[in-house]
């Protein structure tokens, strides 16, 4: 496993442990790991090539690479564990259709149709991030998953697996997917208030172990050869729902209230076109690898909730102008 120490990489490996593998980690030694009875080599993935030696002596049946990033990073993987392995599995992101670029209004068009399946239009224009980039060494600069899946499924000598991830959410989520919902919950707001188009949109949703399970299938099954997976949840629903469900789980007694985007404060818009609904199609995975859901949805979002509530984010901003930013926002709707 290249990576692995963050996140989704625990669950992935603990899983492989449990079924009896032996899993050696590359990782840079900046966050422990706490797997047992793994073995570890500590290095910076840009120099795998100075590791080329204890790699071929691993010999590892399968090189599981939690974060290929970049074209550069692709290519290096490739070239370093040809002739040492049978296959690599990658892990990429939802972020490729081309309905994402839309979404976020780099590209132009009318909504496609949806769910999404692994042959659905991809993006046009490409490294979806820079514009977030500090600079040409921050690695949103070179980010694009397009460029990673087209080195990794075009090497005649090395077979490759690609797993297309959805918005992941759990336990040790960096992201922090649910505090946002949640704070506001347990701070007793009668209401939550988002633009109607965003309440109407759908996205395709993970919950972590849940991701890690469809992970381990791809690497454990050599049926997952040459080929690219969808992976989330069955049923996408719109996020007004996605709200309540959390809500209801944390028994909070508010309401969602999608407003126009005129009223919308300015902390609360976030420039996407909702239009464009980001559902993929995972029957592929669920057929041929015999992927399911470990964990149900409403254990997911409990799980997600205690973990939230017991680690918020280090850089909590004060709340109270947004808050009345929101009230203001919400009295203007009601009026109309």
């Amino acid at each position: 496993m290249i990576g692995g120490t963050r996140f989704i990489g625990p669950y992935v490996g603990q899983r492989l442990r449990d079924e009896g593998h032996d899993i050696t980690l590359f990782h840079r030694g900046e966050t422990k790991t706490n797997l047992s009875a793994v073995s570890e080599i500590l290095g910076d993935r840009r120099a795998l090539r100075d590791f080329s030696e204890q790699l071929k002596a691993l010999a590892p049946d399968v090189v599981l690479d939690m974060f290929p990033y970049t074209e550069e990073d692709a290519r290096l993987l490739m070239s370093v564990f040809k002739g040492l392995t049978r296959r690599v599995v990658v892990i990429s992101s939802a972020d490729v259709y081309r309905a994402y670029g839309r979404l976020l209004r780099m590209e132009s068009g009318p909504p496609g149709p949806v769910p999404l399946d692994e042959g659905a239009p991809l993006r046009e224009v490409f490294y979806p991030h820079r514009s977030q980039a500090e600079g040409p060494e921050d690695y949103k600069y070179q980010y694009e998953k397009i460029l990673v899946e087209r080195v990794v499924m075009n090497d005649p000598d090395l077979p490759g697996t690609v797993l297309r991830l959805p918005a992941v959410y759990g336990p040790g989520d960096p992201q922090h997917r649910l505090f946002g919902y949640l704070r506001r919950m347990d701070d007793k707001r009668p209401h939550i208030v988002l633009d109607e188009a965003q309440a109407r949109w759908r996205w395709t949703r993970g919950y972590v172990e849940n991701v890690a399970e469809a992970i381990t299938l791809a690497v454990t099954n050599e049926r997952a050869m040459n080929r690219i997976y969808n992976v989330g949840q069955a049923d996408a629903v719109i996020e007004a729902d996605w709200i309540r469900s959390i809500g209801k789980t944390a028994e909070w007694e508010g309401d969602v209230v999608p407003i126009p985007m005129e009223l919308l404060p300015d902390h609360l818009k976030t420039g996407s076109n909702y239009e464009h609904h980001l559902v993929t199609d995972t029957g592929r995975i669920r057929k041929e690898l015999c992927y399911n859901e470990r964990i149900s949805f409403d254990e997911g979002v409990l799980r997600t909730i205690e973990w939230e509530r017991a680690n918020p984010p280090a850089d909590i901003n004060p709340i109270d102008a947004e808050y009345a930013a929101e009230d203001a926002a919400m009295d203007q709707h009601t009026t109309q």
